[in-house]
C-alpha cells in the first residue's frame, strides 16, 4: 500500500488528471502512430479479398451501413451539442459564477453528506484533506454529515479532520446506520438534516467517501444556485486512478471520456441523465422532503416476473428520477472535478463485469420509469436519450450478428472486412474521445468496441433480471438470486428462457432478413397442414 499512500498524498495538491498541453498530448509520435494505424488498415483492406461490392454481400453491407450511419450521426449530434455547451453555454455560466464569487458572495453554510465503508486509511485522509482545503477557501462554517456503519471508519476520519482542519469551523456529525447499505446511510443523514432545519435554499453536497475533490469545486458550483433559482441539482466531472490492472485504467479513462461528452450534450437541455453519487450538489428544497428520503431508503419496482423488490444500489439514479418528476433544472459543471481511487483486489475482469451489471441494472430499472413520464415532463431530447439507451443495446448486437451471418454465407473474407470496418470506425470515434481524455491512449480503440459489445450483452441479460443485484464493495450485498424455493427457481428458469429467446430471436431475425433462412410460403404451410 506504499504506492497508494504516495498517490493519495499528492492528490489534494496536484490534479493528476489535468489534461496534457495540446502540443504534448498531440506530440509528433502520436500523429505518427495514428497515421501508421490507418496505413495498416488500408494495406490489410487492399490485400485481403474485398467482399464489400460482392452482390451476395449487398444486404449485409447495406444494413450495417444504415445502422452505422444512424449511430454515428447520433454520436455527431451529441458531439456538436457538447461543443456548444462547452464553448457557448457554460462559459457564460462560469463567468457569472466567478464574478459573483469574487464579489464576496458566499453560502451561509456548507453541508456535506458523505458515506463511507471500510475505505483505506490513505484514501479517507486524502478525501478529508481535499474537503478541508475547499472549506478553508470558502471561509464559512461547514458540517460534514458522515454516514457509516463502523467505529473504525468514524475514528480515522474524525482524527484526521482534527489534525488538518483544526483552524476551520467544521462540525462532524456522525450518523451511525442501524441497517446495512448505502441507501440507508443516506436516508438517515437526510432525516438528520431535516430535523436540523435546513432551509429550502441551503446547498448540500452528496459525495462518496473515496472521492478526492480537486481545487475550486465549491466556488465553481455553489454560485450557480444563487444565480439560477430554478437550478436544483448539478453533477461534476470525474477522474479515476486505478490501483490494479493497467487495462482497467484504460477502460475507465475511456468511459469517463464518453461521460464528459454525453454530460455536456445533455446539460444543453438543462437536464442530465444521472446525478452521480461521487460528487453532486443539490438545493435542499426537495432532498429533505419525505418523498425524496423514502425513495432513497426504500426505492422499489413492481415487476411482472420478480414481483416487488427494493433497490440496493443506484441511489444517484433515484435522486435523479425524484427531481426529474419535479421538472426542475439540472446541469453539469465540467471544470469542477475530483478523483476516485479504485483499489482492485482480486480479478479485474470480475470487477468490471460486476460494475457493468450494477450500472446497467440501475439504468434499466430507472430508465423505464423515466420513459413512462413522457416527453412532456422533460425536454424531448432527454426523453429520447432514455429511449435510445434501450435501442442502442439491440443495434449494437445486430451488427456483429450480421457479420456472423455474412461470414456463414460469403466466407471468412467478409469477416475480415468487417474487422477492418470496426478498426477504422472505432478509431474515428476514439479520436473524438481523445479530446475528452487527459491523454491519447490507442487502447481506447478496441476497449471502446469491447465495452459496447459487453455492455449490450449485460443489458439484455439484466433486462430479464432487474431484481438481481450485487454490490461487493458495500458489504457483499445481494438480492434476487435464485434460492432453494420452487418459486425462485421457476423465476430464474423463466429469466434464462427469455434471455436465450432474446438473443436467439435477434439472430433468427438476422438470418431471415439476410435470407440465410427462408420462411416457408403460405402455400407450403397450407399443403403441410392438409
Amino acid at each position: 500500500m506504499r504506492k497508494l499512500a504516495l498517490i493519495t498524498q499528492e492528490l489534494p495538491i496536484v490534479d493528476r488528471e489535468t489534461p496534457l498541453p495540446y502540443w504534448e498530448k498531440w506530440a509528433p509520435h502520436i500523429h505518427l502512430q495514428i497515421i501508421l494505424y490507418f496505413a495498416v488498415c488500408f494495406v490489410v483492406l487492399s490485400t485481403i479479398p474485398n467482399k464489400i461490392w460482392d452482390p451476395q454481400a449487398r444486404t449485409f453491407v447495406y444494413v450495417i451501413g444504415v445502422l452505422g450511419v444512424w449511430r454515428y450521426l447520433w454520436w455527431l449530434n451529441h458531439w456538436i451539442r457538447a461543443l456548444i455547451f462547452a464553448n457557448v453555454a457554460y462559459p457564460k455560466m462560469r463567468d457569472r459564477a466567478s464574478a459573483l464569487w469574487r464579489s464576496g458572495w458566499r453560502p451561509r453554510h456548507i453541508h456535506i453528506q458523505m458515506t463511507t465503508f471500510r475505505e483505506h486509511r490513505e484514501i479517507s485522509e486524502a478525501v478529508i484533506r481535499g474537503l478541508v482545503r475547499e472549506i478553508r477557501e470558502a471561509g464559512v462554517p461547514a458540517t460534514i454529515w458522515l454516514g457509516s456503519s463502523e467505529y473504525e471508519d468514524e475514528k480515522k476520519i474524525a482524527d484526521h479532520l482534527k489534525l488538518v482542519g483544526d483552524d476551520c469551523d467544521i462540525t462532524l456529525q456522525i450518523i451511525r446506520q442501524n441497517q446495512p447499505g448505502k441507501r440507508v446511510a443516506i436516508a438517515l443523514i437526510l432525516r438528520a438534516m431535516s430535523r436540523a432545519g435546513l432551509g429550502k435554499n441551503d446547498i448540500v453536497i452528496f459525495m462518496d467517501g473515496d472521492f478526492v475533490v480537486h481545487p475550486g469545486a465549491i466556488r465553481k458550483c455553489f454560485p450557480l444556485f444563487a444565480l439560477d433559482k430554478d437550478l436544483h441539482a448539478l453533477t461534476t466531472d470525474e477522474h479515476v486512478i486505478v490501483h490494479g490492472p493497467k487495462w482497467m485504467q484504460t477502460w475507465l479513462n475511456m468511459r469517463f471520456a464518453q461521460r464528459r461528452l454525453a454530460m455536456q450534450s445533455h446539460a444543453l437541455s438543462n437536464r442530465v441523465l444521472t446525478l452521480t453519487g461521487r460528487f453532486s450538489v443539490f438545493r435542499a428544497t426537495h432532498i429533505v422532503s419525505e418523498d425524496f428520503i423514502r425513495l432513497q431508503e426504500a426505492d422499489y419496482l413492481n415487476h411482472w416476473l420478480w414481483g416487488s423488490f427494493r433497490f440496493l444500489s443506484g441511489d444517484d439514479k433515484s435522486s435523479w428520477y425524484a427531481l426529474l418528476k419535479k421538472g426542475v433544472r439540472m446541469t453539469y459543471v465540467p471544470d469542477a472535478s475530483g478523483t476516485t481511487i479504485e483499489v482492485v483486489e482480486g480479478s479485474g475482469y470480475q470487477r468490471m463485469v460486476e460494475n457493468l451489471r450494477r450500472w446497467s441494472g440501475n439504468m434499466m430499472r430507472n430508465g423505464q420509469r423515466a420513459i413512462a413520464l413522457g416527453p412532456r415532463r422533460m425536454p424531448f431530447f432527454i426523453w429520447w436519450c432514455c429511449v435510445d439507451q434501450r435501442l442502442a443495446m439491440w443495434t449494437m448486437l445486430f451488427s456483429p450478428f450480421l457479420a456472423l451471418a455474412g461470414t456463414l454465407k460469403i466466407g471468412m473474407p467478409f469477416f475480415l472486412t468487417y474487422v477492418i470496418y470496426i478498426a477504422i470506425t472505432r478509431m474515428l470515434l476514439s479520436m473524438v474521445l481523445f479530446t475528452y481524455a487527459p491523454r491519447v491512449d490507442l487502447g481506447f480503440i478496441w476497449t471502446l468496441y469491447a465495452n459496447q459489445l459487453l455492455n449490450a450483452v449485460v443489458k439484455v441479460y439484466m433486462m430479464w433480471r432487474l431484481a438481481k443485484q450485487k454490490w461487493t464493495n458495500r458489504g457483499n450485498q445481494s438480492q434476487g438470486f435464485a434460492g432453494p424455493g420452487i418459486v425462485a427457481q421457476a423465476r430464474e428458469a423463466m429469466a434464462m428462457y427469455l434471455t436465450v429467446l432474446s438473443f436467439f430471436g435477434l439472430f433468427l431475425a438476422v438470418m431471415i432478413y439476410t435470407r440465410l433462412l427462408e420462411i416457408p410460403s403460405w402455400d407450403l404451410i397450407y399443403v403441410f397442414l392438409n
